[in-house]
């Protein structure tokens, strides 16, 4: 490939994405992931300047017209997925939700998410098929015995460098921090590399009080989806090492489509048409010029060639 090319086009080589996102967890500051759901988001996503990509399971959900109640199948989501490493050019973690089954269904999710090039998944330690955690009140966990398993069906089909995230749903089951920390320790034991703690409380304290037990014994995540609020300083204090911006990209999209679309049925395309992305804009966002650049180069060469 032509040096000239732009990175954002060229995915992190096998091995390289994990050691990338394991980088970013290391960090002394948290590192913040921004929630993509194809392409073009994660693109918009990386331009942004945000260093990784969280593959949101609601969000791709969402966009293929499902519910983020493991209605959409595991192998059409790692398509999606593989349309992110490939245009947003950073790691990609995966939202694997339950492992879709058993130790072997999540195994070979692990699996095939490396083959496509992202840096990690994150499995979390509900029961299949699982409801997105900030819908409704029941939310059965999976026996602590049977997830560690699960994770080290993982770590074992996968390199070194690609990295694991246990999520631990004790406190969105509303089973206490005990458990929240019993589990998030079995995990650790059983190889996971870093853990997400989840929470949809409005306020930061139960996070606060689950970094104060827990320590520095593996980064942690979280995803303040609920407590939006909080100043970005606070999480630095408590020692997060990475916040995800889960799902705001495709809420915005949303509402803008939704917009846009009550506007042109109301008003006509002269109304919306100031408020949406010029095509010229798109194009660059796209990589147009760079195509356009590539096809007078290789036109050459081919010339070339015809000549000799």
């Amino acid at each position: 490939m032509r040096e000239n090319l732009p990175v954002r086009t060229r995915p992190p080589a096998a091995g390289v994405a994990g050691a990338q996102l394991r980088g970013l967890l290391a960090e002394p500051e948290p590192s913040y992931l921004m929630g993509a759901h194809d392409g073009l988001s994660a693109r918009i996503a990386a331009e942004a300047g945000f260093p990784a990509i969280w593959a949101s399971g609601l969000c791709m959900s969402t966009i293929l017209g499902c519910r983020d109640n493991d209605e959409v199948s595991w192998s059409e989501l790692l398509d999606l997925t593989a349309r992110m490493v490939e245009a947003g050019g950073v790691p990609v973690l995966v939202d694997a939700d339950t492992g879709y089954g058993n130790f072997n269904t999540a195994r070979r999710f692990a699996a095939r998410a490396q083959r496509i090039g992202a840096a990690g998944i994150c499995v979390e330690d509900k029961v299949f098929p699982k409801m997105n955690s900030f819908f409704g009140e029941q939310h059965p966990l999976a026996p602590i015995g049977e997830f560690c398993a699960k994770i080290a069906a993982c770590r074992d089909c996968v390199d070194d460098e690609f990295v694991i995230v246990a999520r631990v749903e004790a406190l969105i089951a509303g089973a206490g921090m005990a458990e929240a920390l019993r589990r998030a320790e079995a995990y650790r034991e059983a190889g996971a590399d870093a853990i997400f703690i989840h929470s949809r409380q409005r306020t930061v304290e139960e996070i606060a009080e689950f970094t104060r037990e827990w320590g520095a014994r593996l980064p942690l995540v979280i995803a303040p989806t609920t407590y939006y609020t909080v100043p970005a300083q606070t999480f630095a204090e408590l020692g997060i090492a990475a916040v995800i911006w889960a799902n705001h990209a495709m809420r915005a999209s949303v509402a803008a489509m939704r917009e846009a679309c009550r506007a042109l049925r109301r008003d006509g395309a002269a109304a919306v048409e100031p408020v949406i992305t010029p095509l010229d804009e798109l194009f660059s966002l796209m990589g147009y010029p760079e195509l356009e650049a590539d096809q007078a180069h290789y036109s050459s060469l081919a010339q070339k060639w015809v000549d000799s």
